[in-house]
């Protein structure tokens, strides 16, 4: 069988400057690159494997410091790559090498996976330092090459649902990790988007009650070096190569069209799609890193170079390089990715990773700076859902509660708070009620709401929630590194023994934990995230840094046990409890004084005795039982038709002592009954009206009664 010969593209018009990358629009393909500093551009075909290189087309036009041409021979499937000429002058911050073939920064699909070797460096590898020395090894056959992708899919009556901030139960998923090992998703669809779009994984969302899932990164990005010589991975995927085309690890079909058909079929279930995105640096490290997409195009332009010494980069990431949005290009470069999966894969918003690092100008965090700017000016972007990770590794990167307005932000300071409370630590009764009334300290002075609080007690980085109540130390041995990565701040507590036990008191403590843990995020007011698989006591072994570890550590355990469906249904039933009371779902933040027109506090708390809180017991280390009496006789928010919302009254009992506390019960014309009890597995209160004027209230729970209000309404 004769192999079929290639017919070299023979027409190349001078194209257009817009829109970067390669585009096509039913006739050919329009490429276009900026790159400042080069003297020639070079774009590089391939076969269909990306295998063999067939043709090389010199660009000749250049606009604005945009090369690009249009080839009307070119069609959808074209394997390419660019090569760019330039200066080697690391000194002052140009590392230009025609030998390595780059992926587009605008890629929106690639092919091929890329295969570690010396050749993929700038420079020769072992021998004289990196600015001295340069390699001419071409770099193609290890490299993964762009692909001209074929946009066009039918979303049909696809809608966004559009869930309100304060009405979000947020649920962080690896999209890989999640299906792995679920029995009921065919075996070739496991890890991948089909995966997560079965029909008993969307049942599962729903019956917990998630309204929005966030995905860990599924930009395209690479499996770093030292992992892949110790047969490791990059599970995370926080090592970005591509900002617009979706990983292809997690394609069972190897085309995009299937990540556009996981978030239809999550609309279609009223489920919202956040990406966790990583803009603040790439997968090509410092100045020893690899030459594989941005640092061969423009070195100077993309990344944040050291003043004194340009052949080093500002690292505020830890991961060796920033990518530099004060400069035009590379902001352009953020901003029309950022569209890209609003308006053609239509996401509904994005987790920013390390965000301080977006908002440094000149090496500073201005947090007006212009990426926020030109977002908050973007008649697409200032419309979606935008989270920040409000620091980053540099000075002044910790920003918690400082991020412009129509940002949320991860709120560790609820998570340290709730851990700290729960495990029974003096002086965190105050910090534990500030962030389970939303946080108004960070973020009530800006004029932000509750709902700017994304609340968490657990995340994919640190110890899940099995582990949080399992471990006091970290145990990471399995990464490699000695156990010398990971945070060593974990604020957990094994509850009496290290790791898994036969003990059954120190189980049935363990189990209460969780509860207690889980049932104050939901009832908080805020935004509650969950961490995937904590609804299942997922253990990850006491590794809580588990960002090499693509095996069943990581992967959620989808087997059942009486213990897991207990947990589960705990789940479902304190996200109910949620999504009937919009007590929990307040807009405005509690006054604690009584509301024009009412006869009580939006909320008091009180002591065990029945008095409230002085400040002088805020005061006192050893407070660690009280609760929150919450007025829901008339909220001052407005329902969806501007009507009145009307609420039930709610005792939130809180005991984090180790002995049982009689609590006197404010008195009341209607009954108290129980709610949520986190002293039983499934959180299932006694039922009936509650008798007498005390509550004998176990150690190390929380008891959630609730009253009617006449003329109330859910």
């Amino acid at each position: 069988m004769k192999k079929a010969t290639y017919s070299p593209i023979s027409a190349v018009w001078p194209g257009e400057p817009y829109p970067r990358g390669a585009t096509w629009d039913g006739q050919g393909v329009n490429f276009a690159l900026f790159t400042q500093h080069a003297h020639k551009v070079e774009l590089c075909l391939f076969d269909e494997s990306g295998r063999r290189e067939l043709q090389r087309i010199e660009l000749r036009d250049r606009t604005d410091d945009v090369w690009h041409c249009y080839l009307p021979e070119a069609r959808p499937g074209l394997a390419y790559g660019y090569r760019v000429h330039g200066p080697y002058k690391p000194e002052e911050g140009h590392r230009f090498n025609p030998n390595k073939l780059l992926v587009d920064p605008y890629a929106k699909d690639l092919v091929g996976s890329l295969r570690w070797g010396d050749a993929l460096y700038g420079y020769t590898v072992g021998g004289r330092r990196e600015d001295l020395s340069f390699d001419r090894r071409d770099s193609a056959p290890l490299m993964p090459k762009s692909r001209v992708l074929e946009t066009a899919f039918t979303w049909g009556e696809d809608r966004r649902p559009s869930i309100p901030w304060q009405d979000m139960v947020i649920y962080e998923l690896h999209v890989r990790g999640f299906t792995m090992q679920h029995p009921e998703v065919p075996p070739q669809l496991r890890g991948t988007y089909a995966g997560l779009g079965c029909a008993p994984v969307i049942d599962h969302l729903r019956r917990l009650g998630v309204t929005t899932v966030e995905l860990l990164p599924v930009h395209g990005f690479l499996n770093d070096r030292h992992l892949a010589e110790r047969g490791l991975q990059n599970y995370w995927g926080y090592n970005t190569l591509t900002y617009f085309a979706p990983e292809m690890r997690y394609s069972a079909s190897g085309k995009v069209k299937e990540f556009k058909t996981l978030v239809k079929t999550l609309h279609s279930a009223g489920i919202e799609v956040i990406l966790d995105v990583v803009y603040n640096h790439s997968c090509e490290g410092n100045q020893l890193g690899p030459t594989l997409s941005m640092r061969g195009v423009d070195n100077a332009s993309y990344y944040i170079l050291n003043g004194d010494q340009r052949r080093y980069y500002d690292d505020f990431t830890g991961c060796g390089n920033t990518v530099n949005l004060e400069h035009p290009r590379a902001l352009q470069l953020v901003m029309d990715s950022l569209r890209y999966w609003v308006e053609e894969m239509h996401v509904d918003g994005f987790r920013f990773d390390l965000a301080s690092a977006l908002a440094r100008e000149s090496g500073r965090v201005e947090n007006l700076g212009g990426f926020f700017d030109a977002i908050r000016q973007d008649p697409t972007l200032s419309r979606v859902k935008l989270i920040a990770e409000p620091w980053d590794l540099g000075h002044g990167g910790y920003q918690v509660g400082n991020f412009p307005l129509g940002w949320a932000e991860w709120n560790d300071r609820y998570r340290d708070g709730m851990r700290g409370f729960w495990k029974g630590d003096a002086g965190v009764t105050g910090e534990m009620a500030q962030r389970l009334t939303g946080s108004q300290d960070l973020y009530g002075w800006s004029g932000k709401r509750p709902f700017a609080s994304i609340n968490f007690v657990t995340a994919h980085d640190g110890f899940n929630l099995e582990d949080l109540v399992s471990y006091n130390d970290k145990h990471n041995e399995a990464n490699g590194e000695e156990n010398r990565d990971g945070s060593n701040h974990n604020v957990s507590w094994n509850c009496g023994a290290e790791g898994p036990t036969d003990d059954a008191e120190v189980n049935a403590l363990r189990a209460r934990q969780k509860r207690n843990l889980l049932a104050t995020l939901l009832l908080s007011q805020g935004v509650p995230m969950l961490l995937a698989g904590d609804e299942r006591g997922h253990s990850q072994n006491g590794n809580n840094n588990a960002y090499c570890q693509d095996n069943a550590l990581s992967w959620i355990d989808w087997s059942d046990t009486p213990e897991r469906t207990a947990l589960t249904r705990f789940v479902q039933r304190a996200i109910a409890l949620r999504r009937r009371h919009p007590a929990f779902r307040r807009r405005s933040f509690f006054e604690g004084r009584v509301p024009e027109g009412q006869s009580a506090k939006d909320i008091c708390w009180l002591r065990p005795d029945g008095d409230e809180m002085s400040s002088e017991d805020w005061n006192t280390d050893h407070v660690r039982c009280l609760a929150a009496l919450v007025s829901g006789s008339a909220l001052p928010d407005r329902g969806p038709r501007g009507e009145t919302l009307r609420d039930d009254d709610f005792l939130l009992l809180l005991n984090a002592h180790h002995d049982a506390i009689p609590f006197q019960l404010p008195p009341s014309a209607a009954p108290w009954r129980v709610l949520l009890d986190t002293t039983t597995d499934d959180g299932a209160g006694e039922a009936g009206k509650l008798e007498g004027a005390t509550y004998a209230l176990p150690s190390r729970s929380l008891v959630l009664l609730g009253r009617e209000n006449t003329g109330a309404s859910e």
